[in-house]
């Protein structure tokens, strides 16, 4: 309760009272004309369904795959016949396990290069299980040139705790065969905060990814959805994370483990080695959304598929945009959206952020108060959060945006058609 009277209250005070926290149904929505976009694909099948996963997936089904890819691309179709063959600087394709569908994967970029103006990178996720010779030459031949490999841990114990179906000593040779053909960045998803994992163990799996050859290391805390199965999964009603200052630690470790092993931080979670291209799966401001359960943010508008698979297939079939429910963005909420995943990539760009909120008192009252409270570094460039910072942040994600996609997504599963959802 006075979390939720809390949360009103800094909305209110950052977005103002107009701005409605609710999506409302938009079953006949239709696209605004843009001229520049990232591209998000979102496949849902995966063939071992991780039990703390919160994404939208379904048990691969071959016979589901064809319905699939015909939507897909009918969906990609009807988009281009809006928009136009527009200026597209991203393609990130995630799931699921995209790479369930390898020989599709090429299907859907040879269409995406054909119906837009791709100028930018293609990235892709994927896991151990899936990397063999031939994978790896097909998403490079594809155009794909970045990977992230979701490893979670090198510990069998971990691995088996969280469900994953290899073994930990799979996981280096499936990096050799990314690293052997060459792509611009190859990141390594790590989880930590499971169970009873000490700051030791911490310490093993990031020991042996610094030294995997990889150029990015993103680690998460295992995050306390309530709807996944974990909970069942591990026969107890709830999986509890380890106590704040045990993942304080654990966060601090993490964050001075990578800089002294030569990785700087990229994000909250993540830290890159070297002038190498950095990887990221959610830092884009506009982009497209294709798949079910896709999310779109155009300028004043944020909108997201249906989630049911069958209900996907079936309105992509009759040549309409499968867009579920939308919300519309005043310019404050743009403005701080756009501030939200600068946070999260701990760096405010001066430039930017003077010309965004030039006339905006309450941006100022947030830089002081970093400032104020030591939670950032300042120079000619910047804002850039330090440990302390990026700490916090994750804390702040905990407890307000994880309760926000918790609600939307849970309504969402349930009904292919909401009519409403309030959070």
């Amino acid at each position: 309760m006075l979390n939720g009277v809390i949360t009103r209250a800094i909305r209110r005070y950052f977005v103002g009272q107009e701005q409605e926290f609710a999506f409302i149904a938009s079953p006949d929505l239709v696209p605004p004309v843009i001229n520049e976009a990232d591209i998000y694909v979102h496949i849902p099948f995966c063939k071992n369904m991780c039990p703390y996963c919160p994404y939208n997936r379904i048990k691969y089904d071959q016979e589901m795959v064809r319905p699939f890819l015909e939507a897909l691309l009918t969906e990609i179709d009807c988009y281009s016949k809006i928009v136009g063959k527009i200026r597209v600087s991203s393609v990130y394709i995630g799931g699921g396990t995209p790479t369930n569908l390898l020989e599709e994967l090429g299907v859907i970029i040879d269409r995406i290069k054909s119906k837009f103006d791709l100028q930018g990178d293609i990235c892709i996720e994927t896991n151990p299980n899936d990397i063999n010779r031939n994978c790896v030459h097909k998403l490079r031949d594809y155009g794909i040139n970045m990977v992230s490999l979701g490893v979670q841990s090198f510990d069998d114990r971990y691995l088996r705790y969280l469900g994953r179906n290899y073994r930990a000593d799979s996981i280096q040779p499936a990096i050799d065969l990314l690293l052997s053909v060459g792509f611009k960045a190859i990141n390594l998803d790590l989880m930590f905060a499971l169970g009873d994992q000490s700051v030791v163990d911490l310490v093993s799996d990031l020991d042996k990814a610094i030294a995997s050859g990889v150029n990015q290391i993103t680690n998460y805390p295992l995050f306390t959805f309530p709807y996944p199965t974990i909970g069942e999964y591990r026969k107890l009603k709830r999986i509890q994370m380890p106590p704040l200052v045990r993942r304080r630690e654990m966060y601090r470790t993490t964050y001075y483990h990578c800089i002294e092993n030569g990785f700087q931080p990229v994000s909250v979670w993540g830290f890159k080695r070297g002038e190498t291209s950095r990887y990221s799966s959610v830092t884009r401001n506009h982009y497209i959304g294709f798949g079910p359960g896709a999310g779109s943010h155009v300028p004043g508008l944020y909108y997201l598929n249906t989630f049911s698979v069958p209900e996907y297939i079936q309105k992509c079939s009759k040549g309409r945009i499968p867009a579920a429910m939308k919300m519309e963005f005043n310019e404050e909420m743009e403005r701080y959206y756009w501030l939200y995943w600068r946070f999260y990539d701990t760096f405010i760009p001066r430039e930017s952020s003077n010309v965004i909120f030039a006339n905006d008192k309450k941006f100022k009252q947030l830089i002081f108060l970093l400032r104020a409270f030591k939670l950032c570094n300042e120079d000619r460039a910047g804002y850039r959060l330090n440990e302390r910072g990026a700490y916090w942040l994750h804390l702040m994600q905990n407890q307000f945006s994880l309760n926000y996609i918790n609600s939307i997504w849970t309504a969402a599963k349930k009904e292919p058609w909401p009519d409403k959802i309030r959070f």
